[in-house]
């Protein structure tokens, strides 16, 4: 590392993002590739993203919106049961991974797996083994709201073992329950957001409602958080950094039936800098924005170099439309260069 007031990380990952589609595409798909190399796009969009066609599609619209900077979209395909090998393998070099939504327990996934019967969805399951197409997962039943991350770990469990050569990744846990499951199963791993390393429900809705800060899975309790700062902070290896970052227009956030989402894409790697430089775990931040990521999907980003330095930073109130965590407040990092190759 640069002195104690700079830090360089090469070619950071966000292995959970948001692009959208249409104006907010355009809008915000460059605040995540001027810092990143690459991140992992979720194929969420309505409708969503489930054949060859439309990932080259999506792909090309991307690549349109963030013009010339450095940065891999690694696509994925939105979970269907009846998806077969050969579909699969037609896709094989399209795709870096394939995300399983429960259906209708978030933005945009209407269309997603009713009911976990392991029989069902064998066929589609064995062929991702088969071709090692990691599946993703938004690991949540449709229970009480604080229960829901708790309540899905079994079913984590009984897919990791009844499919032992497919990897597996729980998106933004937010429990000590799915720290703890990392543990017992070789081929469960899982992404950490932001946000969730830094808040509790108590600051969504402990006073004043929050609507910016309202995200699925909710914000969880304060010894929850600790678990994921531990694993995040002690760079446990099969732990990545994957923001969620979810744009929604402000009217869509400040309203009755307030949008899910947190849009941390901007300033996501300053604040991780102040967490892990106030933790006393910089040497650590490498191996949670980047390599352990490229080590489980098997993956090399471009190269890129972020240099961040201690010196104030006001966060804009708005991006593209936007409202962004921490939006008109002051951040103790910012982004110095940017360097590619």
């Amino acid at each position: 590392m640069p002195s104690a007031s700079t830090i360089t990380l090469n070619s950071p990952l966000d292995m959970h993002l948001h692009l959208r589609d249409g104006d907010m595409l355009q809008n915000i798909a460059k605040e995540s590739a001027k810092t990143f190399s690459g991140g992992i796009i979720m194929p969420n969009l309505v409708p969503p993203v489930c054949t060859k066609e439309e990932v080259v599609a999506y792909r090309a619209r991307i690549r349109d919106a963030i013009g010339d900077e450095t940065f891999i979209p690694y696509m994925t395909l939105f979970f269907k049961p009846e998806y077969d090998h050969a579909f699969l393998e037609s896709l094989r070099e399209e795709i870096t991974a394939i995300k399983l939504y429960p259906a209708g327990i978030t933005t945009n996934s209407e269309g997603g797996v009713s009911g976990f019967d392991i029989e069902t969805l064998r066929p589609a399951l064995e062929a991702m083994s088969d071709l090692a197409i990691p599946l993703c997962i938004h690991g949540e039943t449709n229970g009480f709201v604080m229960d829901r991350e708790a309540e899905f770990v079994p079913i984590y469990e009984k897919l990791a073992q009844a499919f032992p050569k497919l990897k597996i990744i729980m998106e933004h846990i937010t429990t000590k329950a799915s720290v703890d499951a990392l543990e017992r199963f070789e081929n469960l791993y899982a992404t950490i957001t932001l946000h969730h390393l830094l808040i509790t429900l108590d600051d969504v809705a402990g006073g004043m409602l929050q609507p910016h800060l309202f995200c699925k899975p909710i914000a969880k309790r304060p010894e929850d958080r600790e678990a994921l700062l531990q694993a995040a902070l002690s760079a446990h290896p099969k732990v990545m950094f994957g923001s969620d970052s979810a744009p929604h227009p402000r009217e869509a956030k400040e309203a009755c039936g307030c949008a899910a989402g947190v849009f941390t894409a901007p300033i996501a790697l300053q604040v991780l800098a102040e967490l892990f430089a106030k933790h006393g775990a910089i040497e650590n931040l490498p191996d949670f924005i980047s390599n352990n990521a490229q080590r489980i999907y098997g993956i090399t980003p471009p190269a890129k170099k972020i240099i961040l330095e201690e010196k104030p930073f006001t966060v804009p109130t708005s991006y593209g439309g936007v409202v962004p965590m921490y939006a008109g407040e002051t951040i103790d990092y910012s982004i110095r260069e940017v360097m590619d190759g």
